[in-house]
């Protein structure tokens, strides 16, 4: 079987909810949330065997409603957080909660992977992550860095930051921020920044972004309009602290330095659609994965503004000290920028990708028709990188 071929999973419900399990670091595991109306929902715990390139998957039941966002926490592989509609008097109400996987969840055995489907176990509820002030949760993020203590809501107009308890049975709120201006304001996601001891959060509203300070709670800067039409998703760069990614549905990537947000320093215009996911690669900031309702994954080598624009690492000192201290680098370009591989193994919208957390160059994208599909840098790009 060819190395690079993608390998797709179908789930039978529909789906939009995808992440890697950032605390397994030696499997390559995905955790994805389904979107149903009629059944119980689940989350299917998706295990790729790379050397046999084959797909292993538990099912866990999720009963408390259709899955929006889901999250795992960086410390504890079995700890999750969801976000999920109920229906309560009538009326669709977005909530948020925190989840422990059951502890024999692995009993599924190989030689019969369905057991697991047929009589499913149930996730265990933690704690809730609302509260009556502040129902309809869009999205939570754990402290990247974290020991799993520390999580983020984003619930209409209001960021909270909660500290969970040991064992994660008990959340309370240490402090929140509001947005404040005219008419239904309300966050639609953000990005916890990895970069300057975890202190910082970007939002997005609308089709601004939002940085803040995590210490005093206040904002710290503001793109007014990053996108002519609502933003989507954010990341951070992973090597560089000041650079920030963010796509929304003016079918547009765009790259920022939050120390100068007049304008970004890049716009990618490669997708047809609304852009729905833009994902940093962890290891090799240049490479940029992309996710759009025009049913396409985009895989882009941004290289001129990744920590080696000229084949080396650098720090952000250097760069904004100019070129001139660089005798090594006089004769030599930064190296161009391009699209890798556009993936067309979706006939839906695709709602997310993530990179894996245990292999650089391997990634997961979900389709809103439940197809899943795992794919990998393309291994020519591979070398060129490493060697």
């Amino acid at each position: 079987m060819e190395d690079d071929a993608p390998v797709i999973y179908g789930l039978e419900f529909q789906a939009r909810a995808l992440t890697a399990q950032t605390a397994e670091t030696d499997a390559i595991r995905f955790l994805v949330g389904t979107q149903s109306l009629k059944f119980d929902n689940q989350i299917h715990i998706i295990d790729f065997d790379d050397e046999n390139n084959i797909i292993n998957k538990n099912v866990l039941l999720h009963q408390a409603g259709e899955i929006w966002h889901i999250g795992a926490s960086p410390a504890d592989k079995a700890v999750l957080t969801t976000c999920y509609n109920k229906t309560s008097d009538s009326r669709v109400v977005s909530c948020a909660a925190v989840w422990r996987m059951p502890c024999d969840w692995e009993t599924g055995s190989p030689e019969s992977p369905d057991d697991s489907a047929h009589n499913p176990q149930t996730l265990e509820l933690l704690c809730h992550l609302d509260d009556s002030a502040h129902s309809n949760a869009a999205c939570v993020l754990w402290e990247p860095m974290g020991d799993g203590k520390r999580v983020i809501s984003l619930a209409d107009n209001h960021a909270l930051l909660w500290d969970l308890q040991d064992s994660s049975t008990q959340a309370t709120v240490s402090s929140s921020a509001t947005l404040e201006g005219k008419g239904q304001l309300k966050f639609t996601s953000g990005k916890w920044s990895p970069h300057h001891n975890c202190s910082q959060l970007a939002t997005a509203n609308d089709t601004a972004i939002r940085g803040w300070d995590l210490r005093t709670m206040s904002q710290i800067y503001c793109i007014e309009n990053a996108h002519g039409q609502l933003v989507r998703d954010l990341d951070f760069n992973p090597n560089r602290q000041y650079y920030l990614s963010s796509c929304g549905d003016d079918c547009k990537v765009k790259f920022w330095d939050v120390r100068n947000v007049q304008e970004p320093i890049k716009t990618l215009e490669e997708h047809s659609h609304w852009v729905w996911s833009v994902r940093y690669n962890h290891s090799h900031d240049q490479l940029v994965l992309t996710a759009s309702s025009d049913s396409r994954l985009i895989l882009s080598n941004m290289v001129s503004i990744s920590s080696e624009p000229f084949g080396h690492l650098v720090d952000d000192e250097e760069l904004s000290e100019g070129e001139d201290n660089h005798q090594e680098d006089k004769g030599k370009e930064p190296l161009q920028d391009s699209v890798v591989s556009t993936y067309e193994e979706h006939e839906d919208s695709v709602y997310a990708a993530e990179w894996s957390s245990a292999d650089p160059w391997l990634f997961a994208s979900l389709s809103y028709d439940g197809r899943l599909v795992i794919n990998r840098v393309p291994r020519a790009l591979k070398y060129r990188i490493l060697l």
